[in-house]
């Protein structure tokens, strides 16, 4: 990998700004692309020029924005989700972590392959994409991430709120984030700096489903179920300001919490006590 983007190696930033500022507006707008730097063997941290300049991206947090191209399947439309790894105090682009899944992944492979200056990708915002907003998170004394794959850039853009506002100080994170194998792991020299940084504040759990036997990975090995859950994070109570934040692939959801678009807590989190109330699904 090449040198690494200071969107991942940064200290974590607050840069809070209500719903309804971003310069991203719900008309699908011609973004350039300004670099695209290696990051491991599958990803890479993509920058966008934003139309306007002189002005942050001013993106709510927690919320996202949806990438588009007319250029990927003859005569369709391509569009999908990704949460920017920058924040509202980078002024004149966004960032994105992009993990390429080669044929299976129609954008993240295109993403991969447009060239740089491209305007092929245009990007676009509407009010579905608003999340959990950072103001609510005060309501939280414990938060346990659990962490797909690429389900780690919402839970990035969260972090930069809960670990850079002296306001959240006292809300302990717990993240546990499941991936296939070592040298790929999206996002990790991030997470592990920020845990450096703030020890008192954040842990950081990794669990990989597909490391080889034979390396020498000496953390966790599986998938994230109810004994991680149970070893990393206080039982299920109502009371305590515990909150389980799920982002990940759809058979994650459906295995931890039930699907993202239900309300209803399912699955594991459902058989350890959490009530729907406690867990948020990004």
């Amino acid at each position: 990998p090449s040198k690494l983007p200071s969107t991942l190696t940064g200290p974590p930033v607050a840069a809070y700004v209500a719903p309804g500022a971003c310069q991203l507006t719900s008309d699908p707008t011609p973004c350039r692309l300004v670099s695209r730097t290696a990051v491991s063997e599958t990803s890479s941290v993509l920058r966008f020029a934003l139309p306007q300049a002189g002005l942050p991206l001013n993106l709510a947090t927690c919320a996202c924005l949806l990438a588009q191209s007319s250029s990927i399947v003859p005569g369709d439309t391509t569009t999908r989700p990704y949460t920017p790894i920058s924040t509202n105090a980078n002024v004149g682009y966004f960032d994105l972590l992009v993990k390429n899944y080669g044929e299976q992944g129609l954008m993240s492979r295109h993403l991969h392959e447009i060239e740089i200056g491209s305007t092929d990708i245009s990007f676009f915002h509407i009010p579905f994409n608003v999340k959990l907003q950072a103001p609510e998170f005060k309501r939280y004394k414990q938060v346990l991430m659990l962490i797909g794959g690429t389900g780690v850039t919402p839970m990035i853009q969260a972090l930069h709120e809960l670990l850079g506002n002296p306001a959240n100080k006292d809300i302990k994170v717990t993240v546990l984030y499941g991936s296939r194998v070592a040298n790929d792991i999206l996002g990790q020299e991030l997470l592990d700096h920020w845990a450096q940084l703030h020890p008192d504040q954040l842990t950081v759990h990794h669990v990989l489903s597909h490391e080889p036997d034979d390396s020498p990975w000496s953390g966790g090995r599986g998938y994230i179920d109810p004994d991680w859950i149970a070893r990393v994070f206080p039982p299920a109570t109502r009371d305590d300001g515990l909150g389980v934040w799920v982002c990940g692939p759809p058979p994650m959801y459906k295995a931890l919490c039930g699907p993202r678009d239900e309300k209803e807590v399912t699955g594991v989190l459902a058989e350890l006590g959490f009530a729907a109330e406690q867990v948020y699904k990004y």
